[in-house]
């Protein structure tokens, strides 16, 4: 198990990802289509190309869903209860296909859970970087984690 659990986490901890993941066209089109999104500028490379940004635009939903699953391995797997919810998420700059993007966590609260002895509350600010240095998502994230337990 590589998530830690509530207990070990202190606000300010920081974390750069290892994994990570240059976007394709596969990708793009198969989450566009699943998730029923008629966008042109995802899925048709003539209107891409005549919009200001001259090419398809990764689905943000997309990028926000990556964002997150490459941070999962050094958060929250195994120690997770619940994510609770996302707030301020945001998409500064676009994303293309053939960018390669990483992610990258800080601690920015924790609480001890009101309802549930054995777990507390985790806030994240997480962030997905470009090749280029840019940040491309942002948002926080809320996670319910489970406690070490006391022998």
């Amino acid at each position: 198990m590589a998530g830690r659990f509530f207990d070990e986490w202190s606000v300010g901890d920081t974390i750069t990802h290892d994994i990570r993941r240059t976007v394709t066209e596969t990708d793009n089109l198969l989450f566009t289509t699943m998730t029923h999104n008629p966008q042109p500028l995802h899925l048709d490379a003539e209107a891409a190309k005549a919009s200001e940004f001259g090419q398809i635009l990764v689905n943000g939903t997309f990028t926000f869903s990556l964002m997150v699953g490459l941070s999962v391995g050094d958060t929250t797997l195994g120690t997770l209860v619940a994510n609770l919810g996302y707030d301020k998420l945001v998409m500064p700059k676009p994303v293309f296909i053939g960018d390669t993007l990483h992610a990258t966590s800080e601690v920015i609260g924790l609480r001890e859970s009101k309802s549930r002895p054995e777990a507390g509350i985790v806030t994240f600010l997480h962030e997905c970087i470009n090749q280029h240095g840019e940040v491309v998502c942002r948002c926080e994230r809320s996670a319910l984690l489970r406690k070490r337990a006391k022998n």
